[in-house]
């Protein structure tokens, strides 16, 4: 019986919305004859499914359903692009000159602010850009629990563009009309793996930085590539270890090198450089030999043909994602109605150093 009432309300819900393209909660309220939580339940449920869209106090029509449809607008001549990025070090530099060439290519400025991964910090970064007069945002938001998920329904009925970057959104958010630009992650660490098993490895193992978000796309990758090889994974070591540089950092490599040993591993795929760096490091100081002993392959690529030996890598195209972000964002301003969701997704690259025992092509 909840049920039925439950669709009875969507439909009258629904119905208002195409009638008079934007309605206010309250007048949904007093139009289905229930609470304003029950409104607000009913509202979120519809806008997950993609067939409303939220707005400050109401609700309207998804781009693709706008009742009077219009042709493009012209973007203006001088963007003001709005950035927040989870950090500006490390990983983001390369991302955020990426979207600033794009941006000043066409005229437009870039406005960055950083967070912290955190979705409330997110929110204020956002509401700053806006009140900058930012006209599209790109955001690379937390996702993650409940807050991440309230997150990206905000972002997804504002009323300026927005754009993912390195983000996607979470299964429960299925029809979110938020374009995107990320890195696959797994595909990386499957060139990786690929890599080495071409050189004879056949058990090969994983090593990941604890606090990086690409993490566990990075062990899908391995775990998805070393199955397809048919190699054994069954007392392969595959490890998350704390920072380089961290107090913990020294044990928690030993423990690696002495999995690998016990495992009879000779080869190893460490997320990011600094802590395949280290590893690479630790292992010398043990006596052992890189590549002759062990074969390394670095995820990032920052600073991994400096190493010594240099660290074959795999290469995210961080400027790229920036510039195609950006882009994207520019395309959705000119083109706010007919230009449909635009999900682009670029994998890295493999660059062959010596730290496999192979000499670079």
């Amino acid at each position: 019986m909840n049920g039925n009432l439950a669709a009875q309300r969507h439909e009258l819900i629904l119905r208002a919305v195409r009638t008079h393209g934007t309605v206010r909660l309250r007048d949904l309220a007093e139009l289905v004859g229930a609470s304003a939580v029950t409104v607000r339940r009913d509202v979120t449920a519809l806008a997950d499914r993609g067939l409303v869209v939220r707005v400050h106090g109401g609700i309207t029509m998804p781009r693709h359903a706008e009742p009077f449809p219009r042709g493009p607008q012209p973007a203006s001549a001088h963007p003001l692009v709005g950035l927040v990025a989870p950090s500006v070090e490390y990983y983001w530099p390369a991302v955020i000159q990426g979207a600033q060439t794009a941006v000043a290519a066409a005229g437009g400025r870039l406005l960055l602010r950083a967070s912290s991964y955190d979705a409330a910090e997110d929110r204020r970064r956002v509401h700053e850009l806006l009140d900058r007069g930012a006209q599209t945002l790109l955001v690379a938001p937390s996702t993650t629990g409940r807050a991440g998920v309230e997150l990206l329904r905000w972002l997804g009925a504002q009323s300026v563009p927005v754009v993912l970057v390195e983000r996607l959104p979470p299964p429960e958010l299925p029809t979110i009309a938020l374009d995107a630009a990320v890195t696959d992650h797994a595909i990386g660490a499957g060139l990786a793996v690929r890599h080495l098993a071409t050189l004879g490895h056949r058990r090969i193992g994983l090593v990941t930085s604890r606090q990086s978000p690409h993490s566990e796309a990075i062990r899908t990758g391995w775990t998805t590539a070393v199955s397809s090889l048919s190699l054994p994974c069954n007392g392969v070591p595959a490890l998350d270890v704390p920072p380089y540089g961290s107090p913990q950092w020294i044990r928690a490599v030993d423990e690696v090198i002495d999995e690998c040993l016990a495992a009879d591993v000779h080869a190893v795929l460490v997320h990011a450089d600094r802590e395949a760096i280290g590893v690479l490091e630790r292992a010398r100081d043990r006596g052992i030999g890189v590549p002759d002993d062990l074969a390394v392959v670095s995820y990032d690529d920052e600073v991994a043909a400096a190493s010594d030996p240099p660290l074959t890598a795999v290469r995210p195209q961080k400027h790229r994602l920036g510039a195609l972000a950006a882009e994207l964002a520019l395309a959705r301003l000119a083109d706010p109605l007919d230009r449909p969701v635009h999900r682009v997704v670029l994998w890295p690259t493999l660059t062959v150093r010596e730290s496999c025992g192979t000499k670079p092509a």
